[in-house]
């Protein structure tokens, strides 16, 4: 068994070098470290974002002259459509309950009457112009 004051020496010394762990140590010497202080960090990147003026004037990236809108009817009432959107998207916007199975044209479950000829709702497109939708 160990004695008392043997324990107690141990148990010290273990404790001072142990509480190092849980310390943040300290810089000594901020200014001759070679990280800038904030000051000049903060003017580094003032004008880096900066619009540049020989570009010209700013253009919106949108489009120039609106969406395409067809003026499209289903099963007699008048729905919004751009021209080249899916047929299926239309239907749903119409709350038209349509029967899907393969979403690829193959099985013609999706069969309507668009602008007096059959087409298949999954893979049809809207027109431009106007547009006139049955189901059956």
């Amino acid at each position: 068994m160990v004695s008392t004051p043997k324990l107690v020496a141990t148990l010290s010394i273990l404790a001072a070098y142990s509480a190092s762990a849980f310390t943040t140590p300290l810089i000594n010497n901020v200014r001759n470290s070679r990280i800038p202080p904030m000051t000049q960090l903060e003017g580094m990147f003032g004008n880096a974002f900066a619009n540049d003026d020989s570009l010209g004037k700013k253009v919106n990236p949108g489009l120039k002259k609106g969406p395409n809108v067809s003026e499209c009817t289903v099963n007699g009432k008048p729905v919004k459509a751009v021209a080249g959107q899916k047929l299926s998207q239309v239907m749903n916007a119409a709350r038209v309950k349509m029967t899907y199975s393969c979403q690829k044209g193959n099985c013609g479950t999706c069969e309507l009457i668009m602008n007096g000829r059959v087409e298949k709702a999954c893979v049809a497109k809207i027109p431009k112009g106007k547009c006139t939708i049955s189901t059956y």
